[in-house]
């Protein structure tokens, strides 16, 4: 999508980042409506800037997210204290037939592993008992933007990236003639407010889209289950996925100086579908122990916790990054530097979506690196799709799958047969000569299990067939 500082984002192969088409509308811009205004006193609190594309900023359970990824003209937002934020510095001035430039939003829950505390999240839709959102926020008259939520549900109740269930988005407004993803297929009057629907499907998850008719500058008590539960009615959201983060911000293509968030609230709850009515969170895990180290990873035991239902899994955080997710009392943490000191917290949680508090912290230290990388083992293959194509750009997709046995690392290639050029890139890290281009591994995706699968992204400039890869294994 906390303390209250400015903190920067891990490199963006970290932070994978939403990349889909926009297409231009045909005419007018929806009427800046006010509706259900919020009026809501802020504390003073002198505002904390960061011009970072990916920087953020702690604002007590929330996070305020730059999320500058199509573009390098610079941007700069302003924490206000409360949950207010701003867009202080911006000038974009990209067209609306492709992807937007920027997302600046404030989130709640776990956003590509980054998570923030007490969210309540995730919760599995089908026991989801409430989820409801006040937004206040104050648009310009210039540029192309939309104001808009973005949800995102995924199949697990844990991911570090792309999640792959569906994106359900709230459109507040909107000028410029910007469209949502897809197309127009029917109308709501879900949460008590007309909508225009839109659908679509992107490589690996589902875009369902409610367009306010009108348009308007705020909600206030958004009734957002509803909308939930009029996409699960669609065939859009599956009801065993769980609903893991939500984001309230401005896509903008063009200008977007002004623009600003006055308050912003979400809450989510179990209840109703939860059978028994089960709000009792597990304890939190005792006995948390770093097992051992190497100069690349950290392995850590604890002991179980215990609930009134029972424990499903256990959530591993490095710091505040989610490093993974796990049935049992154990945990290994790969791609780590060496002589490098790491703290790790995890908890529990169960079937109804309720999550313990944290256990106590404990810090495991990388041994010396051995100058020696690990034997290659079992080989990869990769798989390269495009998902979006506007003429003049497109973004694409690439999964690596390991062998028969488990992996290292990879490396991925391969060389293009026309002029397309790399200009962004997620989830690894890839360079490009001429027609050549190479991607490696990042940090945290280098190792896979045996027949097991990661991805990574990019955006270019160009369009063309797909090419023919090369995958090596380490």
């Amino acid at each position: 999508m906390k303390r209250l500082l400015v903190r920067s984002h891990p490199p963006l192969g970290h932070r994978p980042l939403r990349h889909r088409l926009r297409t231009a509308a045909a005419a007018a811009t929806a009427a800046a409506a006010l509706l259900l205004p919020v009026t809501l006193a802020q504390p003073a609190h002198a505002a904390t800037t960061t011009c970072e594309p990916q920087g953020t900023i702690a604002a007590g359970d929330y996070t305020i997210q730059a999320n500058e990824w199509n573009s390098t003209t610079q941007q700069c937002i302003s924490y206000n204290g409360g949950t207010g934020w701003s867009i202080d510095t911006a000038n974009f001035n990209l067209t609306t037939s492709g992807a937007p430039a920027t997302y600046p939003s404030i989130f709640k829950g776990c956003h590509w592993g980054d998570c923030t505390p007490n969210s309540g999240l995730p919760i599995q839709i089908s026991k989801l008992g409430s989820a409801t959102s006040s937004w206040n926020t104050t648009q310009v008259g210039s540029g192309a933007y939309d104001v808009a939520y973005d949800l995102w549900i995924n199949s697990t109740p844990t991911t570090t990236g792309q999640p792959d269930g569906t994106e359900i988005m709230i459109w507040l407004n909107s000028r410029g003639g910007v469209q949502p993803f897809g197309g127009k297929t029917g109308t709501s009057s879900a949460a008590g407010h007309s909508w225009d629907v839109w659908t679509g499907n992107q490589t690996s998850w589902k875009i369902v889209s409610y367009v306010l008719q009108g348009g308007g500058t705020s909600f206030s008590g958004l009734d957002v289950k509803a909308l939930i539960d009029d996409a699960v009615s669609r065939g859009s959201v599956n009801a065993a996925h769980y609903l893991i983060d939500a984001e309230a911000g401005f896509e903008v293509w063009q200008g977007g100086q002004g623009l600003a968030t006055n308050s912003f609230s979400f809450a989510a709850s179990t209840g109703g579908g939860n059978p028994g009515g089960d709000t009792q969170a597990p304890s939190a895990p005792g006995g948390v122990t770093v097992a051992g180290t190497t100069a690349s990873t950290a392995s850590l035991s604890w002991s179980p916790s215990s609930d009134n239902v029972g424990v499903t899994g256990y959530d591993v955080y490095r710091g505040t990054q989610l490093a993974g997710s796990v049935t049992g009392t154990s945990f290994t943490d790969s791609g780590l530097a060496a002589s490098t000191a790491y703290t790790y917290t995890v908890k529990a949680r169960d079937a109804a979506g309720n999550v313990s508090a944290a256990s106590a912290p404990v810090t495991a230290t990388t041994a010396a690196g051995g100058g020696t990388n690990p034997p290659p083992a079992g080989g990869c293959t990769a798989t390269y799709k495009v998902s979006n194509d506007w003429g003049s750009g497109f973004t694409a997709d690439v999964t690596v799958t390991s062998g028969s046995s488990a992996i290292h690392g990879w490396k991925v290639g391969w060389t293009y047969g026309g002029s397309q050029r790399i200009t962004n890139a997620w989830n690894a890290t890839v360079t490009q000569s001429g027609a050549s281009v190479s991607a490696v591994n990042a940090a945290y995706n280098g190792a896979l299990g045996a027949s097991a699968s990661t991805s990574f992204g990019f955006q270019g400039t160009g369009s063309g067939a797909v090419p023919a890869l090369t995958c090596t294994a380490s």
